[in-house]
This record gives structure tokens, C-alpha cells and sequence, in this order.
């Protein structure tokens, strides 16, 4: 038998006006009532007509997620959290993955009325496509943004706290030639995580080691530690700016025979799937992803549930995983 609202109304102890409600993402509902039908559908496996629904409010039940990369687990993580919090609403995610968000790519998702809402997943240089997206009065979200925008909703991660937490515990371990390998400039994580990790040295009454200009991949830090090792100079520590240029690091120093972390401690960022996989097993700062997903969801929701609403930040914390790459200076 095909279950409907009535069904979900019963099974929740709601009104059918309440479970109406919270199928049209109405920001009326109680935080509580909302999580009864939500879990009332999941019970029954309650799935809305989102055709019937789209056309009803005049919409097209698509949200529409942009990114330059799918090579990446900590952005998938991302991805699937928010696909999973759409599908309890009713909504479809479409992926738009390229490169960069130049006018062809916004074009595939902005015209036509094609998408409900958009979430923008670490972009660079965005300021054109946030005022387009505002120009086009089309909902949208940032999720780890390159730049400060006080008119959009964003989820950023603390990651001054996260560079900070990483020098710190480097710091505890005795170590204070420390050096830091930078992530591209256009990324505000790259220069919060550089602040963060400069402070808790400047706190120490160290200074770093060196700094290395990196990008987001294995060959940059393999490089990097390669020229260090070549010079004969390595540091005692290093906090990587993220988990792709540690690994690299650590591939480069386990190729010339320097042992990890025994002559080189390593800190990495992001925690992606395979820092707990590789040996030795990273230390890294951990972004939740998920919690990161589910926040985007949520802040577009009410963004399109009412157009007026006031913008709104959230600022997830990140944590460090201490594993098998760092140890006290010798």
C-alpha cells in the first residue's frame, strides 16, 4: 500500500498542516515536531512527490552544488552529507565539477531557472559569482569560502584554531625548529591555518624554521622535502598545510631512508581517508566534514525558506588526531 501524509501524520502524533510544513521546509515547525516526521517518513520509508511538490510551489526540487574537484575525500564526505540532509527534504542534488567557476560553468546551473538553491564548495575567487547569484535573487550557501562576504551564508572551519593546535603540539613535543609548508594563497584556509600555526609559535617564543609556498598535492610536499633533504637541512618538526603535502613529505623522507617521526615529526590538515591508512598513520587536524555538510543544508534551507532572512556564518571547530608521525624531539 502507498503510504502518504496521513500515514506520516499518524505515525508522528502531527497534524497533517505540521508534517505539510515540514515537507516545505517551513521555518514555523518546532526544532523538535520536525525531527518526529522526519523520523516518522524515515520509519515508513515516506518519499514526498517531489514532482508534485515542485510544481506546486513553483520550483524545481533541484539544488545545484558546484566544486572544482571529486578527488578529494574530505570534499565527498561533504558531498554525500548534504545529498543525504536534501533527500530527507525532498530535494535533488546536481553536481557541476570543473576546473574553475568561469561564465560557461555558471551558466550551466544559473539559467533557466534550473535549480532551487546553490551551494558553492571551496571557491576561489568568488566574488563575480556571489554577486550574480544575488543579482539572480537565486539562494545559495559557502562552504569553506576564499574570501569574507558579510551579505552570504557561509560554513567556514576555525582554521586559525586548527594551525594553531598543530604548532602547539609540536611545541609539547620539544620540538622548535618548526617549519610549515603554506597552501596556495587564494584559499582563506590557507592563510588562517599560516596565522594560527605563526601565533602559537610567537606564544612559544619561537620563530619558524621556514616557510614553503605549497599547493594541495603530494608531488609539492614531496618536492619540497626532497630540496631540504638534498641541502642537508632538515627541521626537527613540520605542519603541512594539508594531508596531500604531508604525505608527500613523508614519502619523500621514507624514500631517502630519514625515519618518521623518529628525525621528522609531521602534522597534516584535513584528515582525509587515507591518513589513517598509510604507515605511519598521520597526525593531522580533523575538519568534520559532515557536521560541515549538514550545516551548508540547513543554512540554505532557510535561505530559501525565507528570502529576508539575515545572513548567517557558522564556524565548525576543528580537532587534532595525534597518530604515529609526530613524536618528542629526541
Amino acid at each position: 500500500m502507498k503510504i502518504n501524509i496521513l500515514d506520516v501524520a499518524r505515525k508522528s502524533g502531527l497534524s497533517v498542516v505540521t508534517v505539510s510544513r515540514v515537507l516545505n521546509n517551513s521555518s514555523s515547525v518546532r526544532p523538535k515536531n520536525k525531527e518526529k516526521v522526519l523520523q516518522a517518513m524515515k520509519e515508513l520509508n515516506y518519499h514526498p512527490n517531489a514532482s508534485a511538490r515542485s510544481l506546486a510551489r513553483g520550483r524545481t526540487g533541484i539544488i545545484g552544488l558546484m566544486l572544482t574537484t571529486l578527488d578529494d575525500s574530505f570534499f565527498d564526505t561533504v558531498v554525500k552529507e548534504a545529498n543525504d540532509r536534501l533527500v530527507e527534504h525532498g530535494y535533488l542534488l546536481a553536481l557541476s565539477v570543473a576546473q574553475s567557476f568561469g561564465d560557461g560553468f555558471r551558466r550551466s546551473l544559473f539559467q533557466e531557472d534550473r535549480v532551487d538553491g546553490v551551494i558553492l564548495l571551496s571557491p576561489t575567487d568568488e566574488d563575480e559569482l556571489v554577486a550574480e547569484l544575488q543579482s539572480r535573487k537565486i539562494p545559495f550557501v559557502l562552504i569553506d569560502n576564499s574570501r569574507d562576504h558579510p551579505s552570504a551564508s557561509s560554513v567556514i572551519v576555525d582554521n586559525f584554531k586548527g594551525g594553531y593546535e598543530a604548532a602547539k603540539h609540536l611545541i609539547e613535543l620539544g620540538h622548535t625548529r618548526i617549519a610549515h609548508i603554506v597552501g596556495p594563497d587564494p584559499f582563506l584556509s590557507s592563510r588562517e591555518r599560516e596565522r594560527g600555526f605563526l601565533a602559537a609559535l610567537e606564544e612559544a617564543g619561537l620563530k619558524p624554521d621556514r616557510l614553503e609556498k605549497g599547493t594541495f598535492d603530494m608531488a609539492s610536499g614531496y618536492g619540497i622535502a626532497t630540496r631540504w633533504i638534498d641541502a642537508g637541512d632538515l627541521p626537527s618538526a613540520l605542519f603541512a598545510a594539508d594531508d596531500y603535502i604531508a604525505l608527500g613529505v613523508v614519502d619523500a623522507c621514507l624514500n631517502r631512508g630519514i625515519r618518521i617521526p623518529e628525525e621528522l615529526s609531521v602534522v597534516g590538515f584535513d584528515d582525509q581517508k587515507f591518513a589513517s591508512e598509510f604507515r605511519p598513520r598521520l597526525t593531522t587536524v580533523r575538519q568534520p566534514a559532515d557536521k560541515i555538510g549538514a550545516a551548508g543544508v540547513e543554512l540554505l534551507l532557510a535561505a530559501m525558506s525565507d528570502p529576508a532572512k539575515r545572513p548567517a556564518t557558522v564556524t565548525v571547530e576543528p580537532t587534532l588526531i595525534v597518530r604515529e608521525s609526530t613524536a618528542r624531539k629526541r
